[in-house]
This record gives structure tokens, C-alpha cells and sequence, in this order.
């Protein structure tokens, strides 16, 4: 396991995050750090660790989604 980054306070955050890049790394999305042979799932983990990756917040998220959700329904 990869140390997790001082801007993520959480082991769920880390495999949350690292999780939703591995599937953009197997949509086609190219990899931020040159690991050649490397499955995308460690890819994404240790772009994560190097601080690549942007913190995601699922909280932030579901406020965004219920507010278009709202205006949908205006």
C-alpha cells in the first residue's frame, strides 16, 4: 500500500479516488507517471500518491447532483 497524501485524510478517500482513476485509466485515459507493464488499478494507486490526481469529494458531488436534480424539476 502506497502512504497516503497529507491532502487526504482518510484510507477510503486514497482507494475511492484511486479506484474511480483506475477506470478512467481503462477507459483509454493516459497515465500520469511512466510505469510501463503496470496494471491500471497500481497506476492509479501510486498517481494518488504522488499527488497527480485531484482529491475527489463524494460529498461535494451529491450536493451538485441534488441542486441539478432540483432545477430539473422547477
Amino acid at each position: 500500500m502506497y502512504k497516503l497524501p497529507e491532502d487526504l485524510d482518510s484510507k477510503y478517500k486514497f482507494v475511492t479516488l484511486a479506484s474511480k482513476r483506475a477506470e478512467q485509466l481503462q477507459m483509454g485515459a493516459l497515465p500520469r507517471v511512466e510505469e510501463p507493464h503496470r496494471k491500471s488499478t497500481v497506476l492509479a494507486q501510486q498517481e494518488v500518491a504522488s499527488g497527480l490526481i485531484d482529491t475527489w469529494n463524494p460529498e461535494e458531488e451529491e450536493l451538485v447532483l441534488e441542486e441539478v436534480i432540483e432545477e430539473e424539476e422547477e
